[in-house]
């Protein structure tokens, strides 16, 4: 299993690179961990345009849902004319929100291009992979992925405030890739977001192997984002997250 870090900006494309996007590798297959603003760009680095083979959707935010109107056009009016739906793990009401971010709220077009099912809390098989979603700790429906393949796990907190939900989705994981879109510091809003601080004591006590520091707003400092990190008493491998960042797990 391969991961490769297309966007990890929060709230916002920043100047090094867009907004919420992972790519897992296995077996030939192809999956995405949200398709944030800006990221179909720099995709097209890394996988063949046409080559996508599902995508999951952590929450309708723009920042993490938004080049699927972009994709929508890709798989629409390819110069070999439509291409096959691509399956679509997304919370409640995904195709109508991003078929009003198109520019046609009554029309299904997005249902043209994919698949929509339904997420809810638990296990399914996607491709080669094991996917477990579970709710976060986010203002909107919102659910963070663990991914297994031969007997090794990359988990996903998407968007979310202090959550025991996460720290058991990442128990002993490979790799966390952890939200930290805020400098620590008191008065944190509860519910919303992680500083590096909050996201390392979340590795800590999941006990997972290396902790990725991503959805960096790009108006932070991202220094002192690992540098609260730092502070939480995680023992293993940390580091920021960075656009065309590859994770081989073997």
């Amino acid at each position: 299993m391969k991961l490769t870090i297309i966007g990890c900006s929060g709230s916002f494309p920043g100047p090094e690179g867009p907004s919420s996007c992972y790519l897992l590798e296995a077996e030939g297959f192809r999956m995405l961990l949200d398709f944030g603003n800006g990221s179909l760009g720099v995709l097209q680095r890394y996988a063949g345009i046409y080559d996508v083979d599902a995508i999951c959707l952590s929450h309708l935010h723009a920042d993490h849902c938004l080049d699927m109107c972009s994709y929508h056009v890709v798989r629409t009016y390819s110069p070999a004319g439509p291409l096959p739906r691509v399956p679509v793990h997304a919370p409640a009401g995904a195709a109508q929100r991003l078929n009003a971010a198109y520019g046609m709220p009554d029309e299904p077009v997005m249902e043209k291009s994919f698949d929509f099912a339904r997420l809810s809390p638990g296990t399914r098989e996607i491709g080669p992979f094991e996917v477990t979603a579970a709710p976060m700790n986010h203002p909107v429906e919102t659910y963070g992925f663990r991914v297994t393949h031969g007997g090794r796990s990359v988990a996903y907190s998407a968007d979310t405030g202090e959550s025991a939900e996460l720290v058991k989705l990442a128990h002993d994981a490979d790799v966390l890739l952890c939200e930290a879109s805020f400098v620590d510091g008191p008065g944190l809003t509860p519910g919303l977001h992680l500083s590096g601080r909050q996201a390392a004591e979340h590795a800590a006590r999941a006990g997972a192997q290396t902790l990725v520091l991503t959805h960096l707003v790009p108006w932070n400092d991202q220094k002192r984002v690992l540098d609260d990190a730092s502070r939480g008493g995680f023992a293993g491998r940390m580091e920021l997250a960075r656009s065309g960042a590859v994770y081989d797990l073997g």
